[in-house]
């Protein structure tokens, strides 16, 4: 998994996040104009993406490359399916 600095930093960003979450509730409870609410709520969401990014590159440093490197058919293949449905899911791009 991540390093103990890169952990620290990732759960600095989960902090901010929720953060910027309990501010959303805060501004529909207060009737905020809309506009800014979605923008909360985008910077809320950006945010996300970026830790989701920082967890997927880790993944891909650590056990995908630990999995293609190691002697474990069934491991390499496990990661590589695994891969697989994360693109199918996220990226939108592989049918």
């Amino acid at each position: 998994m991540l390093q103990d600095d890169e952990k620290k930093k990732v759960l600095n960003r989960i902090r901010r996040i929720n953060g910027q979450v309990e501010a959303v509730g805060r501004m529909i409870e207060n009737e905020d104009y809309c506009v800014d609410v979605m923008m909360q709520i985008s910077a809320a969401t950006g945010a996300l993406s970026k830790v989701a990014e920082i967890v997927l590159e880790n993944h891909l440093k650590t056990c995908v490359t630990e999995a293609m490197q190691n002697d474990d058919v069934n491991d390499r293949d496990q990661k590589l399916e695994e891969l697989i449905k994360l693109f199918r899911k996220y990226a939108g791009v592989i049918d």
